[in-house]
């Protein structure tokens, strides 16, 4: 990048800012699950319907994939990480895939952000401004492949 720029601590401050957003959405949706359980009655936090069960094994089974994923998602991000907390996707899953994902947000920011102010205050290499296209292409054909398939799998109305 050019110099001057404050590329680590740009990339270190949009990783807290994604671990933490993400992270403290994780928790809203298991203090809501939580307190949605006590709320009806029930003494615990788990619940015996079938559908709930089938639910937490998917996201037990493709959380840690599905995490990660949502950061290069616009829209989708919160509910992905609220519905984790949620159906209680265990911690030791959660956390690794949060890191990851918020890696890869803050080097999207990172890149696409310096590129941008680069571009702006001049100076900044022609590399940088197409790692940004490249990222913001990415993140782009995600949305259009996860509306294809949610599409796909509404039924007719």
């Amino acid at each position: 990048m050019t110099d001057g720029w404050p590329v680590a601590l740009a990339f270190a401050f949009l990783t807290a800012v994604g671990f933490c957003r993400a992270g403290a959405t994780y928790l809203v949706g298991r203090g809501a699950r939580h307190w949605g359980a006590r709320r009806g009655g029930r003494t615990g936090a788990s619940t015996t319907s079938p559908a709930v069960q089938r639910a937490e094994r998917l996201v037990r089974r493709l959380g840690p994939v599905a995490v990660p994923l949502s950061f290069l998602t616009i829209g989708l991000q919160t509910a992905i990480h609220l519905t984790a907390g949620a159906l209680r996707m265990p911690v030791r899953y959660y956390v690794p895939a949060l890191l990851v994902g918020a890696l890869i947000w803050a080097t999207l920011y990172t890149t696409v952000g310096l590129a941008v102010l680069g571009s702006l205050w001049g100076g900044v290499d022609r590399w940088v401004l197409g790692l940004a296209a490249v990222g913001a292409l990415a993140v782009v054909g995600v949305n259009l492949v996860l509306r294809r398939r949610a599409g796909a799998r509404e039924p007719n109305r």
